[in-house]
């Protein structure tokens, strides 16, 4: 039989499913991703960067896992081998990730447990921040914060930030039906107090200038250590 050829185009389409779980972006729109190739039989490589040499190797352990994951659900994908480069923990990241080890095992007697814990404290971090964009275009409608308090996701206007707040929560095991009320503590899936509303929508905000302020930052130590131009340049 003739093997198929595979584009990388559904291989990055892939692989902009993959997020940096700190900063809840694409890996791809990030610039993590250094190159991506794929051999007539399907067997594919991609290769990441980051940052810095010392970006935090959990981190980093979900991305390369997240992207190996993404990459062997892509049809016509017979092999998948994602490598990290230029980082302390490198060796260690890729062949576990190539072995299916798991973070404990892959960093055996340094590591305490695997990353649910730490996925799940990052997702309900992206819930506040994808919270914080719906309200502000809501109160630049007009509502004020009984009306953010007691508003359904079904009564939000259609919007892109509507729809990656809803990914977010499902992700997160939170209610997303139209009845859902969009004030909800994203620990517990409870609705906001009305007298917690004022704070929530303080966390909120708050969060939502971090993760954007560290998306900034991430972009321009990447464009430093590896020359890439940047939009000043």
């Amino acid at each position: 039989m003739t093997a198929t050829a595979v584009s990388t185009t559904p291989l990055l389409a892939a692989l902009g499913t993959v997020r940096d779980p700190e900063l809840d972006e694409p890996i791809t729109s990030l610039g993590f991703v250094a190159a991506c190739t794929v051999s007539p039989g399907g067997d594919a490589e991609v290769r990441l960067r980051l940052p810095t040499y010392f970006c935090a190797p959990n981190f980093a352990y979900l991305m390369v896992a997240d992207a190996y994951d993404a990459l062997t659900a892509v049809p016509g994908v017979r092999t998948a081998r994602v490598l990290l480069e230029d980082h302390f923990a490198a060796e260690a990241i890729n062949g576990g990730v190539a072995a299916q080890a798991g973070f404990a095992q892959s960093f055996d007697g340094e590591a305490v447990g695997e990353l649910h814990d730490l996925r799940g404290d990052f997702l309900r971090k992206a819930v506040l921040a994808g919270t914080d964009q719906v309200c502000r275009g809501l109160q630049a409608d007009g509502a004020d914060r009984e009306r953010l308090r007691t508003i359904t996701l079904g009564e939000v206007p259609p919007s892109g930030a509507l729809d990656r707040l809803r990914q977010r929560r499902a992700e997160l095991g939170l209610s997303v039906g139209d009845d859902a009320l969009l004030l909800v503590d994203p620990a517990t899936g409870d609705p906001v107090a009305a007298e917690a509303v004022p704070l929530h929508l303080r966390r909120a905000r708050v969060t939502a200038i971090s993760l954007d302020a560290n998306g900034g930052i991430c972009r321009g130590m990447l464009r430093r250590r590896y020359d890439i131009p940047g939009e000043e340049d």
